[in-house]
């Protein structure tokens, strides 16, 4: 019989089903899913069908877990007499509060490592981290990994404190985290203190609490792990770089001089030994990929520290993803060789523990993946060439924004759905929307249009009421990683005790907590992990998600529970732009070809700033009008508002199993339907017509022109735009309402139009522009230069950038001889990664062209002149549409005055470029 319900097991008992896709189709399987992870083939040519993928299976932890149930079954024969006590206490049916399986489980499994009979762990080799012993205990985000903590801690506490002799137990334990905010939650394992979850779980038998505070118990973050060096300090007494046994009295202060001691890494992914790279493999790390690498570094080489002066017992890893990650030094996707026991996010979502994610399945754009599904990558697809994310920049906020509007506002009037239940449920605090940002410049730029309430009015800031808040992901690396002691600015500390207390309604300090009411985080990458939100009933990602395990960390943010009592009862959380589909997956390397080319390394060099050539980022213009104005809409093109360009509906339903390949309706759970209504609600026609009618008025005025002018345009705009609606706007759909226009992606296109269609009403003379300069890369440098090719090049001397490209090795070599001999040159670029633009039209659409090169010339006055160089020797209808739109900038750049003095010159001699560029400074008019 077929089960539409993705919760099919209970949380306290073993799985004994599981849903597994079958040539596509859902399929309810008996027993236990195996555990293991997914191998997705890569390869040069085209992308390998996504129904290659291969599951690899975790024979280790396979094997330890039928070891370890026939153990169970049979008593656990061979553990001490505390062990039994401890294990009978968490089994026992009778409980008031029981414990999860997955963490009888993780427990039973280290206990099993440790105190099996060597006859029943033979053939079990789990491999040693260098010198280290380490047990990695994956599990799901939200499913009570901190509770196992617990568990391993009193089992190694209580039995060492009865055998003293007895060094497979500690009674010194540290605690390793990656930030201030997870020390501080881990608190909650210290036996003395009054909300710890010895008590609130249950977790030792009557009588044994006293006992358990007799341990040594030290918490860190493995900021602490980096080794003092005063070498440089103007100290009299300078000791130089720590050495061991001085670290270890700073670090391990709460323990004394105890050794053998027992470690939990909390995020243990974040602990691992980067193996070496190659010099050119570690030139093409990311700043945040160099930065992992070197927080792992300091964390095991802290470990390994301890190990030498104290002794490890072992380490036992918690993680819910023990992968290596890109930029490790090993395959991306990995699991760590000492994972011992898996429970993850699958498993965790078919046992009812944590939230499941619900995805778009279907939606009427008529596209076979559903675009709000991998948004980003839909994004960049919609975005003109110039505007996409590319290894060297990223895609224009602006854009970015128009683009996913329709993703935010559908998720956004779901939130407000969830809202108006939550209210009527008299809940003490609202549902979360995150939205997760590729960029700081996109954060803010996000963080805007919702603050202002141009999403919902609930959204919206208002004096004194901030709802909808943006992490400042710098300070909030320095408030979280700040050591005791040390001097925290308040911004920082207060950004930290926002974000720590969302969705709380109790917190240690006075009044409510900070961050009780915010209803929408917006944030850069991800939030921390420990961030424990169980509130958050939304996500919208915003970035590029290489691998699944971003995915999963970023979907885990949402995953916590509201409700404990029924976990029968599924609780979801709304995830757009996040492809969810297997987790993890293990990709196979690119194999290498011989013969490789030599690269050269292109870039500006720093001791040539002064010839650094800066230009504006010209992305329009307007009209420099006055007074009267005038409106051909004869001429002007139709707007279609259409499903297949923006969706207006989205099919939602719950993510759950193994799935390779496109999301689609088939599976367990109920679909929902996501529509944009609450946002038509609030977004009133005429209200969305006066906002384009001010926004058209202020791009046809400038700054140096007075408040009575724009007065006497505005009415006449507004009539305009009335009238460009009823006669240029066609619906597609009967169903959908024309309030669909409050959508970046159709206003802005409306605003574009009539402001490139309005003219001056004037009898003659040529109508003056302005250009239109991008918001956030107002100014484009030679100074941003950095590449690696293959290509041909020379050097320069005249010029920021050290290298010109040589595509046509002739006439380039030959332009650039003559700009570095030319007297009047002070300086010169190849505009090749320098991402100079201009924009034109060709057959109808917009197309970016790129001149050959920009020249800094000096005339005989002294004066500067830029000049764009375009080397052509045929020339075609193209090519002078080119010519045409060249001109057309430089019109309208030396008319703003502001970016100095500009010229185009089309050099068809490259022997005769220095008199080719005069000729053309003198028709300019210029001296």
């Amino acid at each position: 019989m077929f089960v539409d319900n993705p919760i099919i097991n209970s949380p306290f008992e073993e799985p004994t089903r599981f849903w597994e896709y079958r040539e596509g189709q859902p399929v309810l399987a008996e027993g236990r899913r195996p555990a293991g992870f997914y191998l997705k083939a890569r390869t040069r040519g085209p992308q390998v069908a996504l129904l290659e993928e291969e599951f690899v299976p975790l024979e280790q932890v396979n094997a330890i877990r039928e070891r370890v149930r026939a153990w169970r079954a049979r008593g656990y024969p061979g553990v001490t007499p505390i062990t039994r006590q401890l294990l009978n206490h968490w089994n026992d049916p009778e409980r008031e509060r029981k414990l999860f399986f997955c963490q009888r489980e993780a427990a039973e499994t280290l206990i099993w490592l440790v105190e099996a009979p060597p006859a029943e762990r033979q053939g079990i080799e789990i491999p040693k981290d260098n010198t280290l012993t380490r047990y990695a205990c994956k599990m799901a985000t939200g499913s009570g990994k901190t509770v196992v903590m617990g568990m391993v801690i009193a089992w190694q506490v209580l039995n060492k404190l009865a055998n003293p002799q007895d060094r497979r137990f500690s009674d010194a334990v540290l605690l390793v985290c990656p930030n201030l905010t997870i020390r501080e939650r881990l608190q909650v394992l210290l036996p003395w203190k009054p909300k710890n979850y010895y008590d609130k779980f249950d977790l030792v038998p009557r009588g044994f609490m006293e006992r358990l505070q007799q341990g040594k118990f030290e918490i860190t973050n493995w900021h602490l792990f980096q080794p003092k060096d005063d070498s440089r300090s103007r100290s009299v007494v300078q000791r130089g770089v720590e050495r061991g046994a001085a670290f270890c009295r700073r670090v391990l202060k709460e323990l004394g001089s105890k050794q053998n001691i027992l470690v939990i890494n909390d995020e243990a992914h974040h602990a691992y030994r980067p193996a070496p790279l190659p010099e050119e493999m570690r030139a093409g790390l990311s700043a945040e990929e160099i930065a992992q690498r070197e927080e792992a570094t300091v964390w095991v080489s802290g470990l390994d520290t301890i190990h030498q002066e104290r002794g490890i017992n072992f380490c036992a890893d918690f993680s819910a993803t023990p992968f290596y990650i890109k930029g490790s030094g090993y395959d991306e996707g990995a699991p760590f060789p000492w994972v011992v026991s898996d429970f993850g996010l699958v498993d965790a979502i078919e046992s009812g523990i944590v939230k499941i994610p619900r995805v778009p399945v279907d939606d009427d754009s008529g596209a076979l993946i559903p675009k709000y599904f991998r948004l980003w990558e839909y994004i960049n697809q919609q975005l003109p060439a110039s505007e996409r994310q590319t290894a060297r920049r990223r895609a224009k906020p602006e854009s970015v924004l128009r683009e996913a509007e329709g993703a935010l506002a559908t998720l956004a009037s779901e939130w407000k759905r969830t809202f108006e239940e939550f209210q009527k449920a008299n809940s003490p605090v609202p549902p979360v929307l995150i939205v997760v940002c590729d960029n700081t410049d996109l954060a803010k730029l996000v963080h805007e249009h919702i603050a202002r309430g141009n999403v919902l009015s609930e959204l919206a800031n208002r004096s004194g009421q901030e709802v909808t808040f943006r992490i400042d992901t710098k300070l909030l690396a320095e408030a979280e990683s700040a050591q005791e002691g040390e001097t925290r600015q308040e911004a920082a500390e207060w950004l930290r005790r926002t974000v720590d207390t969302v969705g709380k309604t109790e917190w240690d300090g006075e009044g409510d907590p900070p961050g009780k009411n915010i209803r929408c985080v917006v944030s850069v990458g991800m939030l921390s992990e420990g961030w424990d939100a169980q509130n958050v009933t939304q996500i919208l990602g915003l970035r590029a998600f290489g691998s699944q395990l971003l995915c999963e960390q970023v979907v885990g943010r949402g995953l916590r529970r509201m409700n404990y009592d029924d976990f029968s009862e599924p609780e979801y959380v709304d995830v757009y732009g996040v492809p969810f589909e297997v987790i993890p997956i293990k990709k196979k390397p690119i194999g290498r070809s011989g013969g490789e080319k030599v690269s050269t390394l292109v870039r500006a060099l720093p001791e040539r700033k002064h010839l650094e050539i800066t230009f504006p980022r010209v992305e329009g213009y307007i009209f420099d009008v006055r007074q009267r104005i005038r409106l051909n809409l004869e001429k002007m093109p139709y707007l279609t508002i259409d499903p297949t360009h923006e969706p207006t509906e989205v099919v939602a339903k719950p993510a759950v199993g193994y799935r390779v390949g496109r999301p689609d309706r088939l599976g367990p759970g109920a679909e929902v339907l996501h529509d944009r209504n609450p946002f038509h609600r609030e977004k009133r026609l005429q209200a969305v017509v006066y906002e384009i009618a001010a926004e058209v008025t202020g791009r046809l005025k400038d700054k140096r022109q007075d408040w009575v002018a724009r007065h006497l345009l505005f009415p006449q705009v507004l009539a305009m735009v009335w009238e460009y609606l009823e006669e240029r706007v066609v619906v597609v759909d009967r169903e959908t309402p024309l309030e669909e226009i409050a959508l970046l992606r159709y206003k802005e296109r409306i605003i574009e139009r009539l402001s490139q269609a309005i003219e001056p009403d004037v009898a003659s003379g040529e109508q003056p522009i302005l250009p239109v300069i991008e918001r956030f890369r107002p100014l484009g440098s030679t100074s941003e230069v950095l590449f690696r090719t293959v290509r041909p090049t020379v050097g320069t001397t005249k010029s920021h950038i050290s290298h010109v490209v040589l595509d046509a090795p002739s006439w380039e070599h030959s332009v650039a001889h003559h700009l570095e001999s030319a007297p009047e040159v002070v300086a010169y670029a190849r505009n090749d990664h320098l991402d100079f633009t201009i924009p034109y039209e060709w057959e109808g659409v917009r197309h970016e062209y790129r001149p050959d090169y920009i020249v800094r010339w000096q005339g005989p006055d002294r004066a500067l002149i830029n000049v764009i160089l375009e080397v052509k020797g045929f020339e075609s209808e193209r090519d002078r549409q080119k010519a045409v739109a060249a001109e057309r900038w430089v019109r309208a750049v030396n008319y703003h005055g502001e970016f100095g003095r500009w010229v185009y010159c089309v050099c068809r001699h490259p022997h005769r470029v220095r008199e080719q560029i005069t000729e053309a400074i003198r028709a300019a008019g210029f001296r």
